[in-house]
């Protein structure tokens, strides 16, 4: 699928009901699967990323009904029976596999976790050695530090380090099977957390199921034993990643954007985005249920520290070529370990199409240039080709190649465009 964009030569209108959130629907399906007694999941997110996490956990031996609002899970109890060594295929969702990966310690039989190509680029050694720390019995069955992995042994608890600097994801990981160790499980964060808003996410929603985690001054994580998550009905609250792109697309071709369905009082790191937008130039305000951006003034670019919102900095990064001055983004170096290399995506991008993009280890720069119409091949990335919309909207003449891949975690995206009169539908 190749979709192409013109310049939107009038201020838009947009009206959007956010998604439900990726990374609440991967949780909430993993603690329904682990809990004691059933949980009605109310309106999860229905994208290629959340179903593969549904069609491992029952491949694990999960019951699981799917219903008119949702999906009824029949809990487990921490109890995993997948009736015999199972090999599961995550694709390239790297949140399926890494969180998947402390849950398959608590199956009775031997779990192998493989994935893309590039998904056995993605490492996550740093994972393995914590969960062999603590029990496990993970081997690699390809390159060391790298899936595909095979998982067998069990959760013994105790005290474990861990460095989060790759990915918060290894955390949450042991955070939601904690409750099945042996013992209490104390984990050490050894190095700076990149995007720390995805715990206080993972916090959240294993309160919601019951659970309570002590954390100390220094981000020390104490999970207790013998207690397992409670069924409940659990309704998932928007995604701000998702809307991030509709608020960037008012910003560039000026108009108004509101987005409902947006929890003002969530966790997510991203909803932060809304603030660099507004230090750029675009008041936002408050509707019901979500938020109003207008921009009908000039954009300026800023200096800001993303790592707490790593999902939103290809959207900022598409606003930046349309705002006058220098945009300088740090804390996103463990952008290269994402679905692509999207530091070295956001550069390709950009400079093909005219504008000025230095990166170091930590940061990028970006500073406008004369901007012209090109292609954009997203490397199957859902963000680059959603934040491409953005660019496309803004400069005119643009094609995205395998725009499809926006299945990952948005499949209704180009549709939501097309009702709103900013694609036509041709390819």
């Amino acid at each position: 699928m190749i979709v192409r964009l013109e310049k939107r030569t009038t201020p838009v209108d947009l009206r959007v009901r956010a998604p439900p959130s990726k990374s609440y629907t991967h949780r909430a399906l993993i603690a329904a699967a682990l809990a004691e007694g059933d949980s009605m999941i109310i309106e999860p997110l229905v994208a290629e990323d959340t179903l593969l996490t549904l069609s491992a956990l029952r491949q694990l031996g999960v019951a699981i009904e799917e219903r008119e609002n949702g999906l009824l899970i029949h809990g487990t109890g921490g109890v995993i029976s997948p009736g015999g060594r199972v090999t599961i295929d995550l694709k390239n969702s790297g949140t399926s596999m890494r969180l998947l990966a402390s849950v398959a310690l608590l199956a009775n039989q031997p779990v192998v976790l493989t994935g893309s190509e590039r998904m056995c680029e993605r490492p996550i050694g740093d994972l393995v050695s914590a969960l062999n720390a603590i029990g496990g019995q993970v081997r690699y069955l390809g390159r060391t530090g790298y899936p595909p992995i095979e998982v067998s042994g069990r959760i013994l608890g105790g005290n474990v380090e861990i460095s989060p600097e790759i990915s918060s994801q290894f955390v949450t990981s042991l955070l939601m099977a904690a409750p099945y160790a042996e013992e209490d499980l104390i984990i050490s964060l050894r190095g700076k957390s990149v995007s720390a808003s995805y715990l206080d996410i993972t916090l959240d929603l294993m309160a919601s199921f019951g659970i309570s985690v002590n954390v100390d001054a220094v981000k020390t994580f104490q999970v207790g034993c013998g207690k397992p998550f409670a069924g409940r009905s659990y309704e998932v609250e928007g995604d701000y990643s998702s809307a991030s792109y509709f608020f960037a697309i008012a910003a560039v071709c000026g108009g108004e954007a509101a987005v409902t369905n947006l929890k003002p009082t969530s966790p997510q790191g991203d909803r932060q985005f809304l603030s660099l937008l507004r230090e750029m130039g675009c008041p936002v305000s408050s509707c019901e249920n979500g938020y109003r951006l207008n921009r009908d003034g000039p954009l300026t670019g800023i200096t800001c520290d993303m790592s707490g919102m790593p999902d939103t900095v290809q959207t900022l990064a598409a606003v930046a070529p349309f705002a006058s001055g220098t945009t300088v983004i740090r804390g996103i170096s463990h952008l290269r370990h994402k679905e692509s290399d999207r530091i070295a995506a956001i550069e390709q991008v950009l400079s093909g199409f005219g504008a000025y993009v230095a990166t170091t280890g930590d940061s990028l720069s970006i500073t406008p240039g004369e901007l012209h119409g090109g292609m954009i091949d997203p490397a199957n990335d859902h963000r680059t080709a959603m934040s491409g919309a953005v660019l496309g909207l803004g400069i005119g003449d643009v094609s995205i190649l395998d725009a499809g891949c926006v299945a990952k975690s948005y499949p209704e995206f180009w549709d939501i465009l097309k009702g709103a009169g900013l694609w036509n539908g041709m390819s």
